[in-house]
């Protein structure tokens, strides 16, 4: 899959990155390297392959999981409470983004 310069500059803009233009063609070389690569692993006969969704295998008495066990959450005071800036409930931080 070839990616194009211009997505690479939409995704910088998304990102809030000033990409120059020699950064910009070599992001886009780079990005199409990695997806012809997948393609190339998708290619792979997997059917045999059982699929995994946790690291742990199927042994309860060596399962490091605890049961989930519903508990009361945190009041919204007591949230905030060891906030170093707090207002009206909510937690206050200072802005990050100037546009």
């Amino acid at each position: 899959m070839k990616i194009t310069e211009q997505e690479v500059q939409r995704v910088a803009q998304l990102a809030n990155l000033a990409l120059t233009g020699d950064e910009v063609v070599r992001m886009a070389h780079d990005m199409s390297g990695i997806l012809t690569h997948i393609d190339k692993l998708n290619e792979l006969d997997t059917s045999g392959v059982e699929p995994m969704a946790q690291v742990l295998y199927d042994a309860a008495e060596t399962a490091t999981l605890r049961d989930d066990v519903e508990k009361p959450s945190l009041s919204n005071e007591e949230a905030v409470a060891n906030a170093p800036i707090s207002g009206a409930g909510y937690f206050k931080v200072p802005r990050v983004i100037e546009r």
